[in-house]
């Protein structure tokens, strides 16, 4: 099973985001790197300058580089840098605006995350108009996830294993909001928030988190304890999203899970203290997407504590 280290999310310095990467080229024992600004466009001039050597680094070391379009495309400046993008034929690029699609020509590609595929059959038409890779929805179920990648066993099909999950993107920008900006001049305050902005209810319970124009969970996504369930419906690879701990270490944990070099149990144990937020698996289970559901089928836990 691959392992795939998806874009970063939130609104990083540059250097750190291109010293985030090198480190990746070398240490992370990942297969595939999605690379690319794809939550808003605004924060893409300070990262393009970075952009060719991260991808050459990453390149020389053995690593499958993917280029992430936009989630939402909405203005004309956008529309042409994704033109750009799509015409690169050195580059495939990873798809989570369906308007790429006629961009690309048929040219084969892969699906993020952020597109709704909840069935066989829409699975085999991306796959016919060239989608060689498709990342599942976070919220799809085992039973789901089982039957669309046995129906289409030449397409590799990931699953997310790890991060906050991307619930929804949004025109409007929730951090200028907050901070009593425009979104014209936001000011990239979405800065101050580098693991996203927890958001709570009435009663002070956290449970979800805010990144500019994207709305994410509160808790932290987390199948390492379910590596031989993906295997067994079908999965191909196990994506992990970055958050602000040593992704390197998680990284191998899960490469050592995978190879069963350390049982699940012991990994889960390290994943607490390399990234403490709450964990949660319930989506896979068709259970709330906070809930973390057991070996024995406990849920463990729906609201998660503060």
């Amino acid at each position: 099973m691959q392992l795939t280290l998806g874009p970063v999310l939130y609104n990083w310095k540059p250097e750190a985001w291109r010293d985030f990467y090198f480190r990746v080229a070398d240490e992370a024992p990942v297969d595939v790197v999605i690379v690319g600004e794809v939550v808003c466009s605004k924060r893409s001039p300070f990262l393009e300058p970075h952009i060719p050597a991260v991808v050459e680094r990453l390149s020389n070391a053995g690593k499958t580089v993917l280029m992430g379009s936009l989630t939402l495309m909405s203005l004309p400046r956008e529309r042409k840098a994704m033109l750009e993008l799509a015409g690169d034929d050195q580059l495939t690029m990873e798809v989570n605006d369906l308007t790429c699609l006629g961009m690309l020509g048929g040219k084969p590609h892969a699906i993020g995350p952020f597109v709704n595929i909840y069935n066989e059959a829409t699975a085999k038409y991306f796959a016919t108009r060239g989608a060689t890779r498709i990342c599942l929805p976070p919220e799809l179920p085992l039973s789901a996830i089982r039957a669309i990648a046995q129906s289409l066993p030449e397409v590799t099909f990931e699953v997310f294993s790890f991060g906050r999950v991307p619930l929804a993107i949004s025109a409007r920008c929730y951090h200028a909001r907050l901070n009593k900006l425009s979104k014209d001049n936001c000011r990239f305050v979405c800065d101050q928030d580098p693991d996203g902005l927890a958001v709570t209810t009435l009663d002070d319970e956290p449970f979800l988190a805010m990144n500019g124009v994207q709305t994410l969970s509160y808790t932290c996504a987390s199948l390492l304890g379910d590596i031989d369930k993906l295997r067994d419906a079908g999965a191909g690879a196990m994506r992990l999203s970055p958050q602000q701990c040593d992704m390197v270490a998680v990284a191998q944990l899960f490469r050592d899970a995978i190879d069963g070099k350390v049982a699940a149990s012991e990994s889960a144990a390290k994943l607490s203290a390399i990234y403490p937020l709450k964990q949660s698996n319930g989506f896979l289970f068709s259970k709330p997407g906070a809930a973390f559901i057991t070996d024995s089928g406990d849920v463990r836990r729906i609201v998660p504590a503060a």
